[in-house]
């Protein structure tokens, strides 16, 4: 029973990261379907539109699908930076022993992708794309699990989700030293100020949605103008939230327990509508509740929902849809590439390390899980998509004509990556313990 109760958000976590990865492929058959019929260009052109602000002494405009990459996906990597946060402080990565399985795996499922894409590209304007096949899609490999059901162990659906988050954060610091313009020292020191403010807030417990959107949205600006990818803001800005809830639990209790006697106690406890007394005791139970939620939690939740089917769908249909019909003008030799770096670059990376430090000791596998099992989830952890996508996008900013053939290539090796992890883990024996009869 206990067992239960501590595991059900996690398996939430997972239920609603496979479910999104099912809107996410939908919305990839889509944007492809969609951009090689004959509606194709009113494709590319709704995602060049321009948005903005204009007036006499101001203006700043972006087209679409940069507002979607910059501005939505900030939020994405805000609840990424959330994520780690909680993952690092009470999580899967919150002792050695916790991270070593995790971290071992997701060193090395970036580090033997990098190596193998700089060793296969032989185009010197290809090279920046070294970071695609880096990072893992936590919502189609999760998808993929919890298509397996009982079939794989919970342990292994959380060796992945913790492997996905070091690798995010692999990803992140890729792309905030690789992946960013020219920097504007002075900007960047205005951000850092705001930044030092909010974690100032944060040391002394203090939080507010307003000061931390209202700061956000200007620490985000001065990154995009400082020349640092403003998606690092949002990991940043996650850092800022406080984890601790204002009052404890036995607090919260005595005052649940004060206001309970006090609503049932009410003399118009029988009317149809609340009476003023019983408004302000609603209103004060609402505070003790927001004053004993854990900010970064409260957050983490609520942003979930948005994120997995809102901002990565969207993302998914803006920047999925590539032309395929023109097959003379792909980059063939970019596309064999990152197709072997993400299915065995990841399917032999992970499961090479992994095995060899269980081998030295220097980490611990659950009894539960096998080889099999590793090599699996191996080759699951190439599906690269979301992130692939996103890196190849700043990668080639300057070189536009190898993305399309770079999204090719992430899309084949991502589905060739999960047929064979999916086929891999589905003849995998595993037999489930029966659930003890609860008291």
């Amino acid at each position: 029973m206990i067992k239960k109760v501590f595991l059900s958000p996690f398996q939430k976590f997972t239920s609603l990261q496979g479910s999104s990865g099912i809107l996410l492929l939908l919305m990839t058959i889509i944007a492809l379907i969609w951009a090689n019929s004959p509606y194709g260009q009113s494709y590319l052109e709704l995602w060049q539109y321009d948005i903005g602000i204009v007036t006499e002494t101001f203006e700043f405009k972006k087209p679409l699908i940069l507002w979607i990459n910059d501005g939505l996906m900030a939020i994405f990597f805000f609840l990424i930076g959330l994520e780690i946060k909680r993952e690092l402080l009470i999580g899967e990565l919150n002792s050695p022993m916790k991270i070593a399985f995790p971290l071992v795996g997701a060193l090395g499922g970036m580090l033997v992708p990098v190596v193998l894409f700089l060793v296969l590209n032989q185009n010197p304007e290809t090279t920046k794309g070294w970071g695609i096949p880096m990072a893992t899609d936590i919502a189609f490999s999760l998808a993929i699990l919890n298509a397996l059901g009982n079939r794989v162990p919970l342990s292994l659906k959380v060796f992945l989700t913790a492997f996905a988050i070091v690798d995010d954060i692999g990803a992140v610091l890729v792309i905030a030293i690789f992946y960013s313009g020219t920097i504007n020292l002075t900007l960047l020191l205005i951000a850092g100020l705001l930044l030092a403010f909010l974690f100032y807030l944060s040391y002394k417990g203090y939080f507010s949605k307003f000061i931390l959107f209202t700061l956000g949205v200007a620490i985000w600006f001065l990154f995009l103008k400082a020349g640092i990818h403003p998606t690092v803001a949002g990991i940043l800005l996650a850092f800022t939230v406080p984890i601790r809830q204002k009052i404890d639990t036995s607090t919260f209790l005595d005052q649940l327990n004060k206001v309970y006697k006090d609503i049932k106690n009410s003399t118009e406890l029988q009317k149809p509508i609340l009476s003023n007394e019983q408004l302000h005791l609603i209103g004060d139970l609402d505070d003790w509740s927001s004053r004993f939620q854990s900010p970064l939690q409260h957050l983490e939740h609520n942003l979930h929902g948005w994120v997995g089917y809102f901002i990565i769908p969207i993302f998914a249909l803006a920047n999925a849809g590539v032309v395929i019909g023109d097959v003379a003008s792909m980059d063939v030799a970019l596309v064999v590439n990152i197709i072997v770096c993400l299915v065995l670059g990841k399917g032999f990376g992970v499961s090479l390390i992994v095995l060899l430090a269980r081998k030295i000791k220097l980490i611990e596998v659950p009894k539960d899980i096998s080889f099999r099992h590793i090599l699996g989830v191996s080759f699951i952890a190439g599906i690269g998509f979301t992130m692939a996508i996103f890196i190849a996008g700043l990668a080639f900013a300057t070189h536009p004509e190898y993305i399309d053939s770079a999204k090719i290539g992430i899309l084949i090796g991502s589905l060739l990556s999960a047929i064979i992890g999916f086929v891999i883990l589905r003849t995998a024996s595993y037999h489930p313990k029966p659930e003890l009869p609860q008291s």
